[in-house]
């Protein structure tokens, strides 16, 4: 039976086992059909046959070759549903793909190399950035996915990161700090007379120095051990959050606590209960924080030695003339100071 007769005369299951092998074989047919190359016995070894047809010149357009290997990839990219688009036997799909798709894109870009549009600068910029992605994907294709992270590289990560994944009770503190002694005074009386967020905010909003939170009530938000709070680059001193440890939640604590140079009226809003996460419950999570920290290294190491390899000069006394206005985004050499006229 005819090569090319013999591969799209297989059962339909038989052809879906593989996306890829089946494709193989349409574009092994399609390097006959295309080229008009003449028919063959199937040969005994099928990968070796279709390995050679890979290298088969598919057809010529302008002095380009289009390789068998080249369609197929292109054409392996299709979900298979979308194959019928194209045709209903194998010859059918891969001609008109040939035709409606790929031998499209060539000629487009043909076309597109008579007018020199390479030249453009925003063809230029679209075209690095298309080339900084795909080596972006190539490297992180090379890293390999979350799961080919080792059991004892999870370990070790587990192990240096426990602080993450085992916390002690925190404090959930709302703090009023106050210039003087007797001003918090007057705002503690204040506080525990009404008792509510509503007046608790107010007296923030008048009298808390600390204008980082004076707007939302005072809100240290959840203190832990030393503490640090889960709100970003805040760190409470120790007194407070020892007063605060020392009433219930929702109670106010009952004196003014000295902090710093200033007095603080201190709210224990309620307590986030101590958790404990075992390495198997945040396995995924490490795997992605390993693999993250793993395409930064090899992101950082590639560019560090195509800045070595590629990079000759930089110009910083011209880069340090140029202003970027926000507003409307101009870009340009810096306007300088009108001289004096002289005299």
């Amino acid at each position: 039976m005819p090569f090319r007769r013999a591969l799209f005369s297989l059962p339909l299951p038989l052809r879906r086992r593989s996306r890829r092998r089946t494709t193989s074989a349409l574009l092994a047919a399609a390097t006959l059909f295309l080229a008009g190359a003449p028919r063959a016995d199937v040969a005994p070894d099928a990968g070796a046959a279709l390995e050679a047809h890979q290298r088969t010149v598919v057809a010529h357009v302008g002095l380009r070759a289009i390789t068998a290997g080249e369609l197929e990839n292109d054409l392996a990219r299709v979900p298979r549903y979308q194959l019928r688009v194209f045709g209903t036997t194998g010859p059918e799909v891969v001609r008109g793909f040939f035709d409606r798709v790929f031998l499209r894109d060539v000629l487009l870009s043909l076309g597109a190399e008579d007018k020199h549009l390479a030249r453009e600068v925003e063809v230029e910029e679209a075209l690095e950035r298309a080339l900084s992605s795909a080596t972006l994907r190539e490297l992180l294709a090379a890293v390999g996915p979350s799961g080919a992270v080792s059991p004892d590289e999870v370990q070790r990560y587990y192990d240096a990161n426990r602080a993450r994944f085992d916390t002690k009770d925190r404090v959930y503190i709302w703090r009023i700090l106050c210039a003087t002694r007797d001003e918090a005074a007057l705002v503690l009386a204040e506080a525990k007379k009404d008792g509510t967020v509503q007046t608790f905010t107010k007296l923030s909003r008048d009298h808390n120095v600390d204008k980082a939170t004076a707007l939302r009530g005072g809100n240290l938000g959840f203190i832990g051990e030393g503490g640090v709070s889960s709100e970003p680059g805040v760190i409470v001193e120790a007194a407070v959050l020892k007063a605060a440890q020392g009433v219930k939640d929702g109670e106010i604590v009952p004196t003014v606590v000295p902090e710093g140079t200033g007095f603080a009226v201190i709210w224990r809003r309620g307590t986030q209960p101590a958790v404990h996460h075992t390495v198997d419950e945040v396995r995924a999570q490490i795997q992605d924080a390993i693999l993250r920290q793993k395409r930064e290294a090899a992101e950082a190491a590639l560019l560090g030695k195509l800045r070595a390899e590629k990079v000759s000069q930089v110009n910083e006394s011209l880069l340090g003339t140029f202003d970027v206005a926000v507003d409307d985004g101009t870009i340009g050499p810096r306007k300088r100071a009108p001289s004096a006229p002289s005299r």
